[in-house]
């Protein structure tokens, strides 16, 4: 893996910054214009896979990072389970469902596969140099 400096580095972060962008896109519409709480927790959620993914980074360290890191997996999963429940209230339709969907769980793979690279790794993070 290359060495990355900053959190705005990651493919990672890159594609969770698409999709927070397209949940504020998608949100806007007239669909959730009643439905506050729904489209306010899919931007909280959307939100926080991007922050949890740059809060971890900035720790300093892979023990701290991973915990963020899977934080961050976690909201996917309870992103994808929202857009269910839009999905099912005709907020979005199945193009628009699968379009998120898919980033989200492509997203989560990233995740996994960033973890487990940390936790195999032999270099613990800055904060714990030797």
């Amino acid at each position: 893996m290359a060495t990355v400096n900053r959190f705005e580095d990651l493919d990672v972060w890159k594609k969770s910054r698409v999709i927070v962008n397209m949940i504020y896109s998608t949100t806007n519409k007239e669909g959730f214009s009643k439905d506050w709480m729904l489209k306010n927790h899919l931007r909280k959620t959307a939100v926080s896979i991007i922050s949890n993914i740059a809060e971890g980074f900035e720790r300093d360290g892979n023990k701290e990072f991973t915990n963020f890191l899977s934080i961050a997996k976690g909201s996917c999963g309870e992103l994808r389970c929202q857009l269910y429940i839009a999905y099912d209230q005709h907020y979005i339709n199945e193009n628009q469902f699968k379009e998120i969907s898919n980033l989200a769980e492509e997203i989560s793979r990233s995740l996994k596969g960033l973890i487990l690279y940390l936790q195999n790794s032999d270099f613990k993070g800055i904060k714990n140099k030797k």
